[in-house]
Order: C-alpha cells, then structure tokens, then sequence
C-alpha cells in the first residue's frame, strides 16, 4: 500500500466517522456560538475595546479560533478509540508507516476543525463589516489555524491510552490556551506573568492570523503570526510522530526480554 492510498482512505474514514457524530459536531459549534451570541452581546454593555471595536466585532476573530481549536484537537480523540480497541496497531503495521497514518489524520482533522470554524465564520456579518476579499483572507487564516490544532490534538492524544485520558487531559489544554491567547480579552493589560504566557502560547498568534484577515489591529504582524502558527504545526506534528514510533526508538525503549509485549504495548 502506497502512503497516499493510505492516507486517502484514513482520511475518508475519519470523515465518514465525524458525520455520524452529529452531536459532537453540534456541541463544537454551540460553544462559539452561544460565546458570541449571548456573552457578545451581554459584554457589548460593559466593555471597551482599544480602538473602539464593539466587544462582539473583538471577539469575533477569536471565536473563530475557538471553533477551529476545539474542531480539530478533540478529533485526535478517533485515535484515542483506534488504540484503545486494536485498530492503531494494524495502521501502524502497514507499509505505509507512522507518518503517512498520521498524516492522514492530520488532514481529516484539519477539514473537521476548518468546517466548523467556516459555520462561525459565515455569522460575519452579523457583528462586523468587512470586504468580501477579508472573508477569503480569512479563510486562508482558518485553514492555518485548524492544521495547528489537529497537530496538538495528535501531540497530546499520541501516548494515552483511554478515551476517559483524553477527555480529561485535554481540557486542561484545551482552556488554558484559549483564555491566555488574546481571543476573547486582551493580552496587553494581563500581568507580566500571564503575559508572558500569552506571547509563549501559539494560539495567541492563530487568533492575530485571523484578526489580520478580517482587518483588525492585532499585537503581532500577520507574517510572524503565520510563521509562528506553521511552526507550532510542524513542531506538534513532529512530536507527534515521535511519540507514534512503533519501533520505540525514540520513547520507551524496548528493555530486554521484553521484545513482544513491548511492541504489543507501543502501539
């Protein structure tokens, strides 16, 4: 089997696996959207937002994200169930290799988490104005986003075992980089702590990316918020084959006399 055939057929598998679960789709889409819709439209009251943008035009860019984050992390959970009943174990054994299965995931992932973050997108007009080049731009922007989230979501998912692991672990991810990224307030008048957790955290650069796109002001330049999101997504990618090496040449080496049940437990 050719690593394209491959990762063609992961792909059209975790596809056809994510529409059947149409209540996790929903959930994916309710959260930025009651986000907007009701904590928007209440903060619209009380906040202010340097430059005169109504708090719902702010956080829009970061809802956005939200959606493509939550999309395309929480996916990597199919990987979390293939390990969990066997089916990891065949895939990692195809002549294809470890690269190509997650590769394959990698790209299913990343039209799951762009899909969703389009459906918030489309709610544009509703609370800003912009050109219609801006809703291209951004796009693009959304694309970016959701291959750097599918590529964390593999990162963390590469090593656990149960989907009851995963479920826990990446909530304690997943927030963390959405409330210390700019997206829903902003970063400049955290604590210099918090601050500099915030310049630290990729997300960060993926909420500037879009802001840049819907032509907002954002803290860093969109060419450096782009190079930061592309080398997250390169560096979670990585670490995340690393992690999948079913050959344990990398993590957990093989201790001796324990040749096959080692082999059986790596994958």
């Amino acid at each position: 089997m050719s690593a394209r055939h491959a990762i063609a057929g992961i792909i059209a598998r975790d596809l056809a696996r994510a529409t059947r679960q149409t209540s996790r789709l929903l959930g994916g889409l309710a959260r930025p959207l009651l986000w907007l819709l009701l904590v928007g439209t209440g903060y619209n009251a009380i906040a202010r937002v340097e430059g005169g943008l109504p708090y719902q035009a702010y956080v829009f860019p970061g809802v956005v994200v939200m959606a493509a984050l939550f999309g395309g992390m929480l996916t990597g959970i199919s990987t979390v169930y293939d390990r969990e009943f066997g089916m990891l174990r065949l895939m990692l054994a195809s002549p294809a290799g470890a690269p190509a299965v997650l590769a394959g995931r990698a790209i299913a992932a990343t039209l799951i988490g762009a899909l969703q973050g389009a459906v918030v997108l489309m709610a544009a007009p509703l609370v800003l104005s912009a050109a219609p080049r801006r809703y291209v731009a951004a796009a693009g922007a959304l694309t970016l986003v959701a291959g750097m989230s599918a590529a964390l979501g593999l990162a963390v998912a590469a090593r656990l075992r149960s989907v009851e692991n995963f479920a826990g672990i990446i909530n304690v991810v997943l927030f963390p980089l959405l409330f210390l990224s700019g997206a829903l307030y902003p970063t400049a008048t955290m604590p210099p702590p918090l601050r500099a957790l915030a310049q630290a955290n990729p997300v960060s650069y993926a909420v500037d990316l879009v802001r840049h796109a819907l032509g907002q002001p954002a803290e860093t330049s969109a060419a450096a918020a782009a190079a930061v999101v592309l080398g997250a997504t390169a560096g979670a990618f990585g670490i995340a084959v690393l992690l999948f090496d079913p050959e344990q040449r990398f993590v957990g080496r093989i201790r001796p006399g324990r040749g096959s049940a080692a082999r059986e437990d790596a994958a």
